[in-house]
């Protein structure tokens, strides 16, 4: 368990955010992490959507119950937020 900074690219935002979490952080909770800062200031809340991780630039998201310390990030590297349907 440590302190991880992670750059937070959050869909709908226009700041990037610095956010702290933990090495042993699942995905989700780095979504929630990453929410925190933008949700009901600069971007709506989307209550029938569920938030994902992907490193910037990918397309594929990261597993919803993968750690931090699984993913292999590197300090401050920046993650894109995505709304996603809870079906898609």
């Amino acid at each position: 368990m440590a302190l991880f900074p992670l750059t937070s690219n959050f869909e709908g935002d226009f700041v990037l955010q610095l956010v702290p979490v933990d090495t042993e952080n699942t995905m989700d909770e780095v979504a929630a992490a990453a929410a925190v800062h933008s949700v009901g200031r600069r971007v709506r809340n989307r209550p029938d959507q569920i938030l994902r991780v992907r490193r910037q630039g990918d397309t594929d998201f990261l597993p919803r119950n993968m750690k931090v310390s699984e993913a292999g990030f590197k300090p401050t590297e920046t993650v894109e937020i995505i709304w996603q349907a809870p079906n898609a």
